[in-house]
């Protein structure tokens, strides 16, 4: 299969083509993934839940992104792989430059960073030195002691507004995808058709342009909580590569997520 790549990515969305993703962390699932028509992969923060055990994102390190990074791009030498940049990874621009070079270097093909109109300066120092950007609006993990919990983002009417005022500065900054995590589906729907880059949803409704979840979520391993966008795949199929053609062909075909699996404003 031929190598994935931003421009291909942003054609999918042209032509109304769903983009699947999930997050990996080693070589094996990353060329399980790569092997069974998952578009990218997100090397996440998440692994300071799912790997490390931690209770948040926040004890993650530029470096075990990097260790994960060259994991996962070894497994999947053609595949579209993005970085997570870390909690306080991208404080100042010329911080989250250098910390984007060790990314970069591991094997990433873009990194990804949480945060609206504070971000703009950083996104444009990193496109500008050739570091390719994905944003990330609605909940975002690494600033959960700020906003009180894990909660759905966007549901008054000021906050969705606010909410696609930033979508829109951070594409005229040069991010080139971007994440709606926990948002309402009928914001994420409005965000999706005013933007010309692609939307990526975690329980953000199905007109995203295309979804992400946890690797460890979507084969149902979180057993002590499943967030209310997750659907257990592994359990309908019955083996790894069947879950992963299932959740690929559902994301496709607009299946998933349903309305079980969203949130209204």
């Amino acid at each position: 299969m031929a190598a994935m790549t931003i421009a291909k990515l942003a054609k999918m969305k042209a032509e109304g083509d769903k983009i699947a993703s999930l997050t990996a962390y080693d070589a094996s699932f990353s060329k399980l993934f790569s092997q069974h028509g998952v578009d990218f992969m997100l090397v996440g923060d998440s692994l300071g839940n799912v790997v490390l055990g931690a209770s948040s994102t926040l004890p993650v390190t530029t470096e075990n992104i990097a260790y994960h990074t060259r994991a996962v791009r070894n497994g999947a030498p053609e595949a579209f792989v993005i970085a997570d940049m870390p909690f306080m990874s991208y404080a100042t621009p010329e911080q989250a430059c250098q910390e984007a070079a060790t990314l970069m270097r591991a094997g990433a093909n873009m990194v990804k960073l949480e945060g609206g109109d504070w971000l703009l300066d950083t996104i444009r120092q990193l496109v500008t030195h050739g570091v390719p950007v994905c944003a990330h609006l609605g909940l975002l993990p690494q600033s959960v002691n700020v906003l009180g919990g894990y909660k759905v983002q966007g549901k008054e009417a000021s906050a969705a507004e606010n909410t696609l005022r930033q979508a829109l500065a951070l594409q005229e900054a040069g991010a080139q995808m971007l994440v709606l995590e926990c948002v309402p589906a009928s914001l994420a729907k409005r965000i999706t058709e005013q933007l010309s880059i692609p939307t990526i949803g975690i329980g953000a409704g199905k007109d995203c342009d295309g979804q992400i979840l946890v690797m460890h979520d979507m084969l149902g391993l979180n057993s002590d909580y499943l967030p209310k966008f997750v659907k257990d795949f592994l359990a309908e199929a019955g083996d790894l590569a069947a879950a992963v053609e299932l959740y690929v062909r559902q994301v496709k075909d607009g299946s998933f997520p349903g309305p079980e699996h969203s949130f209204k404003g």
